[in-house]
C-alpha cells in the first residue's frame, strides 16, 4: 500500500467520523446551549439541570439517527475492506 493510498483511506475514515458523529454531537450542543440560556434567564444553576437533558437529547439522537449511522459505519467498513483486498493483491 502506498503512502497516497494510505492518505485517502485516512481522510476517508475522519470523514465519516464527522459525518456519524455530527447529529449527535449537534443536538447534544444546541441543547445545552439553550439549557444555559435558559439558566442565566432564571439565575437557577442546578447541576443536574445541564445534564438530564443533555443525556435525554442524546439518547433521542441516537434512537432517531441510529439506522443511518449504523449504515453509513456499514458502507464505510465494506468500502475499506474491498480496498484492502485490491491494495493487498
Amino acid at each position: 500500500m502506498s503512502l497516497d493510498q494510505s492518505i485517502t483511506l485516512v481522510q476517508q475514515m475522519l470523514y465519516t467520523a464527522l459525518i456519524v458523529g455530527a447529529p449527535v454531537i449537534l443536538i447534544a450542543f444546541i441543547v445545552g446551549l439553550l439549557i444555559s440560556i435558559f439558566q442565566a434567564a432564571t439565575q437557577i444553576h442546578e447541576m443536574t439541570l445541564t445534564f438530564i437533558p443533555k443525556i435525554v437529547a442524546t439518547i433521542l439522537a441516537l434512537i432517531i439517527f441510529g439506522s443511518w449511522i449504523f449504515r453509513k459505519l456499514v458502507d464505510f467498513t465494506q468500502e475499506l475492506l474491498k480496498n484492502l483486498i485490491v491494495y493487498i493483491s
